[in-house]
């Protein structure tokens, strides 16, 4: 199964159009346009279509779960683990 049948699969399984996708990276700060977009969705044989690269469905599916999950909360400091500030002797 190759990257471009994944990423098919997954548009169709979460009722996904090209906006919505094109959104979906743009939460992980990736950039792609409508038609680099269609020639991934495209047959193998079609002149115009693209081999869906790694690095294109790695961010896909990051910016997926925080478009399903939402943004991940900020790490709470932990106060007891903190270093002991040094006294000055003056």
């Amino acid at each position: 199964m190759t990257n471009n049948d994944i990423f098919k699969k997954l548009r169709v399984a979460h009722k996904l159009r090209d906006d919505d996708i094109i959104k979906i990276l743009q939460l992980v700060d990736f950039r792609v346009s409508k038609s680099e977009l269609n020639a991934l969705f495209r047959n193998e044989d079609h002149p115009k279509y693209m081999e869906c690269g790694d690095q294109i469905l790695r961010n896909f599916l990051n910016g997926l779960v925080i478009h399903l999950r939402g943004p991940m909360p900020p790490k709470k400091n932990d106060t007891n683990k903190t270093k002991p500030q040094k006294k000055s002797n003056d």
